[in-house]
């Protein structure tokens, strides 16, 4: 007879597996903003590089002796080092975590989701759909937020929930060692119990869009709903 811990535990399989599926539209998008990312870099290269030519071509006709042999070698390393540079740096730094507590309401959602895309290659492939659909309820929960007085207590809320506990609860996962994420303790993995703790994140930022949507600030704000991730009660650090 299937013991309470038997059945925890396949309702922990049964949230992965979904998240394998229900998410694969969502990690598209999330490849698509990669790729959006891509071109931006690319075309970041061209303008250096066609600036680089034109001022040669700048200086070939303006000098009486052209830019030579030596201006041609320097010209050509400026392109090879601005190529390089622009490829492989990052345009801009990914946010610290201990900006989310600190940034406007207004930006909070899209700097939350650029530090999410840059913990993304941390986590498990699993929960990597989970992490996809939160950073697109996101961007949609963004252009209500810009509404929302920084001081409501609803926002107090929004910032509780996607400034503060979504990432105690990564950073929780993090610290247990590689080895030990999928040994079972009370009952559960610690990659289970991160699937479990993103798919609750993942509706909470759902149900607050909604309500924003239907101007139920004080629903928003006197509902009470803090979260209960299991991590915390079962040995996962917070």
């Amino acid at each position: 007879m299937p013991t309470d811990v038997d059945r925890q535990l396949a309702q922990a399989d049964a949230l992965l597996a979904r998240t394998r599926d229900r998410y694969a539209s969502v990690s598209k998008r999330s490849r698509q903003r990669r790729e959006a990312e891509i071109l931006r870099r690319v075309g970041r290269i061209a303008l250096a590089d066609g600036l680089i030519i034109a001022v040669a071509l700048v200086l070939g006709f303006v000098l009486p002796a052209g830019i030579g042999m030596f201006g041609a070698l320097l010209m050509m390393a400026l392109l090879i080092a601005a190529t390089v540079t622009l490829a492989i740096f990052p345009g801009s730094a990914p946010p610290r975590v201990e900006q989310l507590t600190q940034v406007p309401l207004k930006a909070l959602p899209l700097t939350t989701e650029r530090w999410l895309e840059a913990q993304r290659p941390a986590l498990p492939a699993p929960v990597r759909g989970l992490v996809d659909s939160i950073g697109v309820k996101l961007e949609m929960l963004a252009p209500q937020l810009a509404l929302l007085d920084e001081h409501a207590p609803a926002a107090g809320e929004v910032r509780k929930l996607v400034g503060e506990q979504l990432p105690e609860l990564l950073k929780g996962y993090q610290r247990v060692p590689e080895p030990l994420r999928g040994v079972e303790r009370n009952g559960l993995t610690p990659d289970q119990q991160l699937a479990q703790g993103l798919q609750v994140i993942d509706d909470e930022i759902g149900e607050m869009s909604a309500q924003l949507a239907q101007g139920d600030l004080d629903l928003l704000a006197t509902r009470g709903r803090y979260l209960q991730i299991k991590y915390r009660d079962d040995g996962l650090p917070g």
